[in-house]
């Protein structure tokens, strides 16, 4: 079995004003510090092999944390960088409603629908979450690893590792610091590869 702990990093000043980071490259501030130390305390019982962390520079700190704690290296993905919000990045999600509340209404009941303007669709970031997933399950078949991205990658990573629905992403942006445990038995990795 592969266990892996998809982990948010810890808060920016940008998640504490409810804004959207998307591929913004924020640190962590004190409150997001603490959140990683308390991350790399709950993950102390889990055997991790590695960790795995996105590009932006919370996900590395956060990353650094977490395996300075557990005594591993952390190994950089640059396809786990987050989704392009393009011009929505460091809006507030109110504010995104307020000013284009069609494109608003259209990404929360569809968000494989739309596009942030000057963005990415979903599509992609869910091709992009498929190409490095499937090496990682492969590459660590009977291990527990760790990857460190933010919201809302770590939603769609979930969601295509467990082979259901992305859900609702605005309403995991809030989830800074949090984990997630995805265990996969070797009948689930074989249909993956």
């Amino acid at each position: 079995m592969i266990r892996i702990a998809m982990i948010r990093p810890g808060a920016t000043d940008f998640d504490d004003q409810g804004r959207i980071t998307g591929t913004l490259d924020l640190p962590l501030n004190d409150t997001g510090m603490g959140q990683a130390g308390r991350a790399a305390q709950e993950l102390a019982s889990l055997p991790l092999e590695s960790v795995y962390a996105s590009p932006c520079q919370s996900a590395k700190q956060t990353a650094q944390i977490i395996a300075k704690e557990l005594q591993i290296k952390v190994k950089e993905l640059s396809k786990l960088a987050n989704l392009d919000h393009g011009l929505w990045h460091g809006r507030q999600v109110e504010e995104v409603r307020q000013r284009q509340p069609k494109v608003y209404r259209q990404w929360q009941e569809n968000p494989a629908s739309i596009c942030p303007p000057e963005g990415e669709t979903l599509a992609q970031v869910q091709s992009r979450v498929e190409l490095v997933f499937r090496k990682l399950v492969k590459r660590h078949t009977r291990e527990a690893i760790a990857v460190v991205c933010p919201e809302p990658l770590a939603s769609v990573a979930i969601a295509w590792l467990r082979n259901v629905p992305v859900g609702d992403i605005w309403k995991a942006e809030c989830r800074c610091g949090c984990w997630d445990l995805v265990e996969l038995e070797p009948e689930q990795v074989a249909s993956i590869r």
